[in-house]
C-alpha cells in the first residue's frame, strides 16, 4: 500500500543522501546508520526511531545509544537504527509505517524529539524545526497534541501488529499519560531522564555506590553540537536497566 509519501512497504530514502550530515557516515542505500533492508529469518527485529541523537550524529558507530542497547541479547534480537537527522515526530511515524512489511518488527523503541517539530509534505518531505518561519503560528498546546497524535498512531500500529512498543525521549520529557502497559500507567515509557540530561551523573543518595563526582567539563560529540558518548553510553544503560528483561 502506497499512498503519497507514506507506504506500508518501503522506508522513507534520506533527503540529501549526497551531503551533509548523512554523506559523513557509513549508511545503508536509503540513508540509515545500519544495514541494507534485507532481513534474514532467525531472530526479532527490533526497530529503534529518532532524531539525530538516535542516528549518532558527530559520533562513532561505536559510540550512539543506539549501537550500546544493540549489544542486548543479540542471539535473539536483529537491530535496526532507523533514526534520521532532524526528524520530527510526524516523520518518525512515517518511517515506523513504512518498515511494517520490510523488517516486519516484533519491537519499536521510539526516542521522541522536540515537540515542536514538524514535517511538511510537498515537493519533498520537509523537516521543520521550531524556528522555522512555516511554524509561527505553533505554541505548546499545538505541539502537546501534535506529539499526542503521534503517539497515538504509534501506539495502534504496535497493537495491530502485535509488538511491544517502548517510548523514551532525546532532550526533554513530555508526559504520555494515556498509555497503560502490563496493567500500569506508563510502563513502557522511560522518563527518568533524557540523552540530553542523563550525563554527568550526580546522585542523591548518599549510599555505597553513589556517583558525586563533580564535572565540569561539557560532553560533546565531534560536530560541537550533539551530546558526547558519556550521554549515550548513560542513557543506553538506564534504558536497558529499566527495560532490558523486556528485550527478548
Amino acid at each position: 500500500m502506497k499512498f503519497g509519501y507514506y507506504s506500508d512497504k518501503e522506508l522513507p530514502k534520506s533527503v540529501a543522501l549526497d551531503r551533509k550530515p548523512i554523506v559523513d557516515y557509513k549508511t545503508n542505500s536509503h540513508g540509515y546508520r545500519c544495514p541494507e533492508f534485507n532481513v534474514p529469518d532467525g531472530k526479532k527485529n527490533i526497530v529503534v526511531l529518532g532524531c539525530s541523537h538516535t542516528f549518532g550524529e558527530g559520533l562513532e558507530d561505536n559510540e550512539h545509544w543506539v549501537h550500546f542497547i544493540s549489544q542486548h541479547n543479540t542471539k535473539r534480537l536483529r537491530w535496526w537504527n532507523l533514526g534520521q537527522p532532524g526528524a520530527s515526530a510526524d516523520k518518525v511515524v512515517r518511517i515506523l509505517y513504512g518498515c511494517e512489511n520490510v523488517l516486519f518488527p516484533k519491537i519499536i523503541i521510539v526516542c521522541w524529539p522536540y515537540w515542536s517539530r514538524r514535517e511538511r509534505l510537498h515537493a519533498y518531505p520537509q523537516s521543520l524545526i521550531s524556528t522555522d518561519p512555516l511554524l509561527k503560528n505553533e505554541n505548546n498546546e499545538t505541539d502537546k497534541h501534535n506529539f499526542l497524535k503521534n503517539v497515538f498512531f504509534v501506539e495502534k500500529f504496535a497493537e495491530k501488529i502485535q509488538a511491544k512498543i517502548f517510548h523514551c525521549f532525546s532532550q526533554e520529557v513530555y508526559n504520555i499519560p494515556e498509555i497503560v502497559a502490563d496493567g500500569n500507567w506508563g510502563n513502557n515509557v522511560f522518563s527518568d531522564t533524557t540523552i540530553k540530561h542523563c550525563w554527568p551523573v550526580w546522585d542523591k543518595h548518599l549510599g555505597e555506590g553513589a556517583q558525586r563526582e563533580r564535572i565540569t567539563r561539557i560532553s560533546l560529540a565531534k560536530d560541537s553540537m550533539h551530546y558526547g558518548v558519556e550521554h549515550h553510553k548513560r542513557f543506553a544503560e538506564l534504558f536497558l536497566g529499566k527495560f532490558g528483561g523486556k528485550l527478548r
